[in-house]
Formats: C-alpha cells, sequence, structure tokens
C-alpha cells in the first residue's frame, strides 16, 4: 500500500542547449522591468552570465547586477543583496551561479518580496511570503538547488541555518548544459558526488515524506551521474556528459527536496563551516562512513540501489556484501575523480573531532531522516573512521 505523500518541485523546468541566452524569452512573464541577478566573482571572471544579461537588455530590461556572492554565504551579504535590489526597485530576481548564488537570490526574492524578517524566516515552513518572481540558472551540476525549497547561509561563525518553505521553489529553472563546460575538474568531481549523496539520502530516507516519485527521480539521478560523473571530469568538452550529468543533478534535487537529506549531511555542515572546505567534498569526505555506520539497518536499501551507481555491482547476489561494496567503492570513485578522501587531508586533526560531533548534533532537521538514530558518540567514532 502506497501511503500519503506530498510533492512539490518548480512550476516549470527548461532543459536546453543555449537556454541561459534566450532567458528573455523563456522567462519573460516573470521578470519585469527591472531584474536583478545574483551571482558571484567566478562567474563574472569567465562572463558565463555575459549572453544572458546581454539578450536582456537587448530585450530592454533594466538590469542590475550583485556579484558578490562567497562559498558558504553569511547572513551579513544576503542583508547587502537585499539592500542592492531594493535600491535597484528590482522586480525579479535571477539567481545565476552555483548553490550560493542560487541560495542567495531565494532569500532576497522572499525578503524583498514580503518584507519580513529573515530572522523569522528560518526553519521549516516558517516563511510566509509573497516573493518576488525568482528564475534560477544553474552553473554546476551538484546542488539541485533550482528545483529544492531550501536556502542554507552560514550565521554566525560556523553556523549553518536554513530557510525550508514551497515559497523558495523558483517560477522557472534554466538548465543550459554550455553554463558547465567551464567547470574545473575538482569542481565537476565534488559537485557530482553532491548530487550523488542527494539522491542515495533521498531514496534512504526515513522522512514520512519519502515517496515512489523521489525514489524513482533518486534512481535515474544515479544512473546517470554514475554513468556519467568520470567522463564529465576527465573529458570536460564533453557536452553529452555535461548534460547528463546537470540532469542527474536536478533529478537528485527533485527527489530529497520531497524526501530529505540525512546524516551525511549533518555531518558535512560542521566540515564546511568551520574547514571552509567545500560543501560536495565536505559530503564527499563522510558519505562512505555514514553508508557503513546505517548499514546495520539499512543494507537492503543500498543494495537495492548500488547497481545504479555502479552496474557491476548487480552480479553480487548478497545485500550485506553489496551495499559494503558500494561504500568501498564510492571511496574509490572519489580517489579516481582527484578528491581528497580523508579529512586528515583537508586539516582536520583528531583534537578537531569532539567539536565536530557536537556540532552536527545541531543539524537536528536533517539526523531526524537518517536510517539509524545516531548520537554524538557515534558522530565521532564516523568522522574518526574518516581522518
Amino acid at each position: 500500500m502506497i501511503g500519503a505523500f506530498t510533492f512539490n518541485t518548480s512550476q516549470r523546468i527548461v532543459f536546453e542547449t543555449g537556454s541561459a541566452a534566450k532567458l528573455d524569452a523563456h522567462a519573460a512573464s516573470f521578470l519585469g522591468p527591472r531584474p536583478f541577478l545574483v551571482t558571484d566573482p567566478g562567474i563574472i571572471g569567465l562572463d558565463l552570465q555575459g549572453p544572458c544579461e546581454a539578450a536582456l537588455r537587448q530585450a530592454g530590461h533594466q538590469l542590475s547586477r550583485f556579484a558578490d556572492v562567497a562559498a558558504d554565504p553569511p547572513r551579513a551579504l544576503v542583508d547587502t543583496a537585499v539592500d542592492a535590489a531594493r535600491q535597484h526597485g528590482a522586480t525579479s530576481v535571477i539567481g545565476f551561479g552555483g548553490g550560493s548564488s542560487l541560495d542567495v537570490a531565494k532569500l532576497v526574492a522572499l525578503v524583498l518580496g514580503s518584507g519580513e524578517d529573515l530572522d523569522d524566516a528560518w526553519g521549516i515552513g516558517n516563511a510566509k511570503g509573497p516573493r518576488l518572481p525568482l528564475i534560477l540558472v544553474p552553473t554546476t551540476a551538484g546542488t539541485g538547488s533550482e528545483v529544492t525549497p531550501i536556502s542554507i547561509i552560514t550565521v554566525g561563525e560556523e553556523e549553518k541555518r536554513g530557510v525550508v518553505s514551497p515559497l523558495l521553489l523558483p517560477d522557472i529553472a534554466v538548465l543550459d548544459p554550455l553554463l558547465t563546460l567551464g567547470l574545473p575538474a575538482p569542481v565537476t568531481a565534488a559537485t557530482g558526488i553532491d548530487a550523488m549523496v542527494h539522491a542515495i539520502e533521498a531514496f534512504a530516507s526515513r522522512s514520512a515524506n519519502n515517496n515512489p516519485v523521489s525514489k524513482t527521480l533518486a534512481v535515474e539521478a544515479l544512473r546517470l551521474l554514475g554513468a556519467n560523473i568520470e567522463k564529465a571530469v576527465f573529458t570536460p568538452g564533453d557536452a553529452d556528459a555535461r548534460g547528463a550529468m546537470l540532469l542527474g543533478s536536478l533529478l537528485a534535487g527533485m527527489a530529497f527536496a520531497n524526501s530529505p537529506v540525512a546524516a551525511v549531511h549533518a555531518l558535512a555542515y560542521p566540515i564546511g563551516g568551520t574547514f571552509h572546505v567545500p560543501h560536495g567534498l565536505s559530503n564527499a569526505l563522510v558519505l562512505p562512513h555514514v553508508l557503513t555506520f546505517n548499514n546495520s539497518v539499512a543494507a537492503a536499501t543500498y543494495a537495492e540501489i548500488a547497481p545504479a551507481v555502479f552496474p557491476q555491482l548487480t552480479n553480487i547476489a548478497d545485500g550485506s556484501d553489496r551495499a559494503e561494496l558500494f561504500a568501498a567503492m564510492l571511496t574509490d570513485l572519489s580517489r579516481n575523480l582527484g578528491l581528497h578522501t580523508r579529512l586528515r587531508d583537508v586539516g582536520i586533526g583528531k583534537k578537531d573531532l569532539p567539536k565536530l560531533a557536537s556540532d552536527a548534533m545541531k543539524q537536528t532537521r536533517l539526523l531526524v531522516n537518517n536510517p539509524k538514530e545516531i548520537t554524538e558518540a557515534d558522530a565521532f567514532e564516523i568522522y574518526r573512521a574518516a581522518l
């Protein structure tokens, strides 16, 4: 019997090579006369946004750009972006870039459209809205932020805090594989593993809203990502592989937006917040060790999805053996892609583990979704295994 569930995603999705340069046409009904584009210095350095901006201006839009987004964006940066959008008289917000730019754009649209205090919106379902029209254009294949109702911001020195609300889903998500062609190999690898984590955790989530739609999307995401991540990293001009990664990231994002992620993300956030390790790499560092911890209750679940990433595992009949090999092969995949695989590789030592474990316990909205209950002592042991 299929239980009750809800499934939310972006209102409209456009997947088309060259679509970013046609944003004026694809998003015409949402832009208004004064769109406000949120991006980061890396995008500007590559001029990835150039064709999009040129098309918008040629169509008569008075465009303003905020290009100061940084990884793990702090609360103050969101406030600065909101002020800049307000001064521009923004009629819509365009998030153009990786997950950080899209997350900031979501909150700019929310705060400017509703006038609410961001401090009242933290958590699940607390945002009131309305928001300004929102258009999201991802340039990495990893976060799936263009189809998730979540924005994660750094508050204070290290704490990650989120706003979770369907209001943050955009009016239109525009996916253009051309935007990912210039992505450096380490970023391609880390964001690709991040997307895999989204799909794996969505499929195995203990959330009451884990549902057949999310599970189906997660499996197809893993199939696309597993078959194409090495080609995307080592043959960066392979447009077909890049497109498959972007679509895999989208499907994984749709899956975990409705069947939320769990302990991998909960343990990854303190690594990023304290040691400023990129989010995708933070996930990759703890992923196999969380899976191993969960295997006592979730081996059959992991065994079910493992062949989607590694088809050769189909030949392993025993579910427990297949699940163990799955975790080990994910470590090998990260290594083969050139990613660090140990916490010590990113400057984390044994003395840092108690604080990491303590900070991970603050991620209660994620930990409740883990297949196996996790304590602070468990978190410490997982970090120690990853050291």
